[in-house]
């Protein structure tokens, strides 16, 4: 298969400088604010975002140094396959994350919930509709019993570190 190539529609702002101290998922960050900045040829999309109070934004993990198919994830001691982990070193370094929209104003989207890297790139928005999402009986694997240390676990920098 040929390679897949992707162009950032904007740039995510946020307060996290560097990996280290970094949320791991949305929901642990504290509510923190960032801002995207979409370029100006891709404005025009935002048309009818403003409806929708929670996006998905598909973002570049584009500080992550290396890729590992059986990662120590954050929130566990023991490796596990790269696609029973939300780990960043991944064979395709893309991010996802369901952030709260708090206004869109010209080509910016301020945002909260925010557990991205200052700079990462954007490549995708997506609104974020409950009733799209499947419904029943819903299991977290090995996580299972680790969820409850989200909020406390935060990133050491092993995935950005060569």
């Amino acid at each position: 298969m040929n390679a897949i190539h992707y162009t950032p529609i904007g740039i995510i702002h946020t307060p996290f400088k560097s990996a280290e101290g970094t949320p791991i998922q949305p929901k642990a960050s504290n509510n923190a604010k960032a801002t995207i900045e979409i370029f100006p040829s891709y404005v025009e999309g935002l048309k009818d975002l403003e409806g929708f109070s929670h996006l998905i934004l598909l973002f570049h993990l584009h500080k992550v140094k290396h890729r590992n198919l059986t990662p120590t994830p954050y929130m566990d001691t023991v490796s596990r396959g790269v696609f029973a982990t939300r780990a960043p070193a991944r064979p395709n370094p893309i991010g996802f994350s369901i952030v709260e929209l708090q206004k869109v104003e010209g080509n910016k989207l301020h945002i909260q919930q925010a557990d991205m890297l200052d700079g990462t790139p954007l490549l995708d928005i997506k609104p974020f509709v409950p009733g799209f999402e499947p419904s029943g009986t819903v299991r977290i694997g090995w996580l299972a019993d680790k969820i409850e240390q989200l909020n406390q676990v935060r990133d050491d920098g092993r995935f950005t570190k060569k």
